[in-house]
C-alpha cells in the first residue's frame, strides 16, 4: 500500500470511520398516492352534447384526467394539417388561362417569398402593369379580381362561382364590369393599384382567406371605393367565410354587387358606408342545419 493510502486509512481510523462510505440510513416509509381513475367513456352534459351537433368548433370535447383524449389530440393535428395544406397550395398551371382570366402577377418571386414578404404581394410586377394598361377595360363601375391569397385551393374551388354570381348581379343593377382577371401571390391591398390603373369606381378582390382548423376552402372578398395606392383597411368593407358551409358563393355574389352599388351611390366605402339603407336587400343568412364535426381520424378505444 502506498504511503498516501496508509495516511488516509489512519485518518479514517482516528475519526472512527474505517469504511469509505457511511452506513446507509433506513428508508423512510412512503405513503402510496391516491388511486386515479380514468373512465373509458367521457360523460358530456346535455348542453355540450347538443351544442357540439351545431358547430364545427371545439366544444364539448371532454377530457381524460387533466388532458385531452387521444382522439381529440389526433383530430386537432389532422385539422391543423388541413390548414397547412391550404396555405401551401398553389394555383394549378393553366387554370387562369383555362377560365379566360387575365393573368396578373405580383412582385413576389415564389411561394416562400410570398409568405415572408406581404409588401411584395401588394404591388403588381412591371409586366403585369403593362398588360393591365394595354389590354384591360377602363373607366368601369366595378373591377372584380380573383386571387390565390392564403388558400389557392379555395380560389380554385369557389372563385369562379363567386365571380359568375357577382357578374350577373352587377349587370342586373346596371353596373359595368372590368376585365375578369386573376392575380397570383396576391395580398388584399393589390386591389388598390389595379383599381387605380383601370380607373374603377369600386374594386373587389376575392381571395383565399387565412385557414382555420379544418377549414382551408374559405374565401374572403374586400371592396374599396375609388381605389388608389395608400388606402387603409378603414376604407374597405369585406365579407368572409364564403364556402359551402358558410355563405354560399351565389349569396356572396349578390351581396357584393349590392354593396358595390351602395358605395357608388354614397360615394364612400369603409367605416363611413351606411349599409342600413340597403340592409334588407343584402339578405339574411338562414340558420344552417345542425352540422356535427367531421372526424378525420379513427382511434380505437
Amino acid at each position: 500500500m502506498s504511503a498516501t493510502r496508509e495516511l488516509v486509512a489512519k485518518l479514517r481510523r482516528q475519526l472512527g470511520e474505517d469504511e469509505p462510505l457511511a452506513p446507509a440510513r433506513p428508508a423512510l416509509p412512503l405513503t402510496p398516492p391516491p388511486r386515479r381513475v380514468f373512465p373509458t367513456k367521457r360523460a358530456k352534459s346535455d348542453y355540450l352534447r347538443e351544442a357540439s351537433q351545431h358547430t364545427t368548433a371545439l366544444v364539448g370535447i371532454g377530457h381524460v384526467g387533466t388532458r385531452y383524449a387521444t382522439d381529440v389530440v389526433l383530430q386537432f393535428q389532422a385539422e391543423l394539417a388541413v390548414a397547412h395544406e391550404a396555405v401551401a397550395s398553389l394555383l394549378p398551371e393553366g387554370w387562369r388561362a383555362e377560365h379566360g382570366l387575365m393573368l396578373l402577377n405580383t412582385e413576389v418571386a415564389d411561394h416562400q417569398e410570398y409568405l415572408m414578404r406581404p409588401d411584395l404581394g401588394r404591388r403588381l410586377a412591371a409586366e403585369s402593369r403593362e398588360l393591365l394598361e394595354a389590354a384591360a377595360l377602363k373607366d368601369i363601375d366595378v373591377q372584380p379580381i380573383l386571387a390565390d391569397g392564403l388558400s389557392a385551393r379555395a380560389c380554385v374551388e369557389s372563385g369562379m362561382n363567386v365571380l359568375s354570381a357577382l357578374t350577373s348581379q352587377c349587370m342586373g343593377l346596371g353596373l359595368t364590369l372590368g376585365t375578369p382577371m386573376c392575380a397570383r401571390f396576391a395580398r388584399v391591398w393589390l386591389e388598390d393599384e389595379i383599381g387605380e390603373l383601370v380607373r374603377a369606381k369600386v374594386a373587389i378582390i376575392i381571395l383565399g382567406e387565412r385557414p382555420g382548423l379544418g377549414t382551408g376552402d374559405g374565401l374572403s372578398a374586400y371592396l374599396v371605393h375609388r381605389p388608389t395606392v395608400g388606402k387603409t383597411d378603414g376604407d374597405r368593407n369585406m365579407i368572409s367565410n364564403i364556402h359551402r358551409r358558410g355563405l354560399s358563393p351565389e349569396a356572396a355574389g349578390a351581396r357584393l354587387a349590392r354593396m358595390a352599388s351602395a358605395m357608388i351611390e354614397q360615394n364612400i366605402s369603409g367605416v363611413e358606408l351606411d349599409l342600413s339603407r340597403v340592409g334588407g336587400e343584402l339578405g339574411s343568412q338562414a340558420l344552417r342545419k345542425p352540422e356535427p364535426r367531421v372526424s378525420l381520424v379513427e382511434c380505437s378505444r
